[in-house]
């Protein structure tokens, strides 16, 4: 039986993942956020199942921002020292040297493989001899167009030639998000160089055979574009003329655009993301065509798979749940010094502080909320990074951390969120609220981890959770699904809605009625939207065609 799985996993195509971060561990900042994590996830599910996948990416020696709390209760960033992130990766011997603004560019190359994932390969360029340009690596998603192209060429052109140098065999090659789109640039350069008389048309065409594409959002930051002119002046053309680069991204040069059209599949990442992505990439000509695979989580690095082992017993369902929530509530004591009650209702919501995902939108009416605060109906603990140049997600966060003080022991605000915050929250939790601007959250992990640790979804029905819901079951939406004018003021009023009809008191008054959803949370979640799951619609629908 072992020789017959063993001979079907030598037959799958051999992938080659390229992306920008990879959030594995708490303590190695490579990531920013939910890109990063389900690229994490995405390592360790297929390390588990034994599939031939490496990853590609950058070893960004001070990270991304460790975001603090000021005095007056504003985020400030701090990138931390860059000792820490290389105890956690292992010298490969090997380097490549990729070219920026006509400058030959040594990359070390790394490799990573100690928090139970797949191998990934990171390539660095923070080396001495690199003089200024030793720059380029060092932090994430911080710094102009110009620093952005150049961190690009480093993962997409060198990402292919550490494969090369490696000595690695790949089939197909997997390009998570639009940033690793350069490398598609350097397999059509391969290409070309092979031929007797190189045709840029006849190298594209093979080598869309040998890539595959996910886009991640609908939002505009998250699908960046740079002036054609900054790709030519940084080195980006690779060999290939403008009228090539036009062909391929536009101009400007849009990296999404660029990865629909060097793919030959590609795919949203939850089946309401996808239509979205559809029409909102309809009028790019030859482009790959679209479909949905929803994302899904790691469930031994997020789930106490303790809950899902006690599905048929509510009592212990209970008990485990509450030694969750109290982990919670002592961390929040020993980082914030508040003390919340565990009796008391515990809503969470922690993620990207980004303003079309609302994070104080539960706050916009004070005078609906007030009396619940007052009433010690409801306890709120938040947690999020806005990006080191948003200053609009740094004033929602301040607009919170003010409210925070104002009622110490129902509001919390928990600086500098990260793997382990997340992972804390999502066990300890009672309802994960959730309030994107419809259709603007393309996926939503964080909540899939709540709900497999039975802690019930409160949300609008963006995301996963449009395909997850059942209403009163196995937690809740609000809003109906509208999209339209005066969208903001209709989701506030069926969040409060919901809230103060449906949640609070089942909460309180019907304890059986709260354990029964909680188990149906379990048992709709648990394999659904696992990373395993995930794994098998990618080779059977995206890698194996």
């Amino acid at each position: 039986m072992q020789r017959e799985i063993d001979k079907e996993i030598e037959e799958l195509p051999r992938i080659a993942y390229f992306c920008m971060e990879y959030g594995l561990h708490e303590d190695f900042r490579i990531y920013s956020g939910g890109l990063g994590v389900l690229a994490g996830d995405i390592m360790k599910a297929s390390r588990e199942n034994n599939l031939p996948l490496v990853g590609i990416g950058i070893m960004w020696s001070k990270g991304y921002t460790k975001q603090l709390i000021d005095d007056y209760g504003r985020p400030y960033d701090n990138f931390a020292a860059e000792e820490k992130n290389y105890k956690h990766v292992e010298d490969t011997g090997s380097s490549v040297t990729v070219t920026v603004e006509d400058q030959e560019i040594k990359c070390k190359i790394w490799k990573v493989e100690k928090f139970n994932n797949n191998i990934i390969y990171l390539l660095d360029a923070n080396l001495e001899e690199n003089g200024e340009y030793s720059e380029i690596t060092k932090r994430l998603y911080v710094g102009s167009s110009e620093e952005r192209i150049a961190q690009e060429i480093v993962l997409g052109i060198g990402g292919v030639k550490a494969l090369r140098e490696l000595d690695i065999e790949i089939d197909i090659y997997h390009f998570n998000e639009g940033h690793a789109a350069l490398a598609g640039t350097e397999l059509i350069r391969e290409k070309m160089e092979e031929q007797e008389e190189p045709d840029f048309h006849q190298a594209w065409k093979k080598t869309r055979d040998e890539i595959v594409f996910t886009t991640h959002t609908p939002v505009k930051e998250g699908n960046e574009s740079h002036p054609i002119e900054n790709l030519e002046r940084m080195g980006a053309f690779n060999s290939l003329n403008r009228e090539q680069m036009e062909h391929i991204g536009n101009n400007p040069f849009n990296m999404t655009v660029a990865g629909l059209r060097l793919s030959s599949r590609a795919n949203g990442v939850a089946r309401l993301h996808g239509i979205t992505a559809r029409d909102m990439w309809n009028e790019v000509d030859d482009r790959a065509p679209i479909m949905s695979i929803t994302n899904g989580v790691h469930r031994g690095s997020w789930v106490d798979e303790r809950m899902y082992e006690a599905l048929f017993d509510k009592e212990e369902i209970s008990r485990l749940h509450q030694e969750n929530k109290k982990e919670l509530l002592e961390f929040i004591a020993e980082e914030n010094d508040q003390y919340l009650d565990d009796d008391r209702l515990l809503i969470g919501f922690a993620r990207r502080a980004a303003s079309y995902k609302r994070p104080d939108m539960i706050f916009w009416d004070m005078d609906t909320i007030r009396p619940l605060l007052e009433d010690n109906k409801i306890q709120l603990v938040f947690s999020g990074k806005a990006h080191p140049e948003d200053n609009i997600g740094k004033d929602i966060i301040a607009s919170i951390i003010d409210i925070s003080e104002r009622y110490p022991e129902n509001v919390v605000y928990l600086e500098d969120y990260n793997i382990k915050i997340g992972r804390l929250m999502t066990r300890g939790c009672d309802v994960w609220l959730n309030n994107p601007r419809r259709p603007l959250e393309a996926s939503g992990t964080s909540g899939m981890k709540a709900a497999m640790n039975g802690v019930l979804n409160l949300s609008t029905l963006d995301g996963w959770w449009a395909e997850a819901c059942q209403h009163g079951i196995n937690g809740w939406q609000f809003g109906d699904a509208y999209v339209g004018e005066g969208q903001d003021e209709h989701d506030l009023h069926a969040l409060y809605h919901v809230l103060g009809n449906e949640v609070i008191p089942t909460y309180y008054d019907d304890r059986e009625k709260w354990l029964m959803m909680m188990q149906y949370s379990l048992k709709t979640t648990h394999e659904k939207f696992s990373a395993r799951r995930m794994m098998d619609d990618y080779y059977k629908m995206l890698y194996m065609i």
